[in-house]
């Protein structure tokens, strides 16, 4: 019973995390061959903010939570309990799964070199007023911010 959950966790969370890699920057498979500008700034302000889960976190947790609630009641014979074991387990790996997918940000107002003042959201919290930073974007959609020493 616990080796089928096991195996059926193992399995849902392998398939789910793909081919990964942390070699830098990420870009959206879509925009790798798009004209990018940059902007350079020093940011005056800077506050901590949390990210809210975009659905990725929910959904890996439901499916990992049904996964497992179905297993835990398949033993019990009655398709009842075991529709409902996956039920609740769907359930519960969303709520986890919600709070997982949340990430620590930083809303940045950055004043340009060229006089404007903006405010970004980025999905970091290493970045302070006084850092001079390179914004990368496409179209209006900022894609990177990186500090410049």
């Amino acid at each position: 019973m616990i080796k089928k959950i096991f195996l059926s966790s193992s399995l849902a969370l392998l398939l789910l995390s793909g081919c990964s890699t942390n070699n830098g920057p990420e870009y959206d498979g879509r925009s790798y061959e798009q004209i990018k500008t940059s902007e350079m700034g020093v940011i005056v302000k800077s506050r901590p903010i949390v990210i809210s889960d975009t659905g990725t976190g929910k959904s890996t947790g439901a499916v990992i939570g049904s996964v497992a609630g179905s297993a835990a009641g398949y033993n019990s014979g009655n398709w009842l309990v075991s529709m409902g074991a996956a039920v609740i387990g769907g359930l519960a790996g969303a709520a986890v799964g919600s709070e997982v997918g949340k990430a620590d940000g930083s809303e940045l107002t950055v004043e340009l070199d060229d006089g404007r003042r903006i405010i970004i959201v980025v999905k970091r919290d290493d970045l302070f007023a006084g850092d001079r930073v390179e914004i990368i974007k496409n179209g209006g959609k900022v894609e990177q911010v990186n500090k410049v020493e």
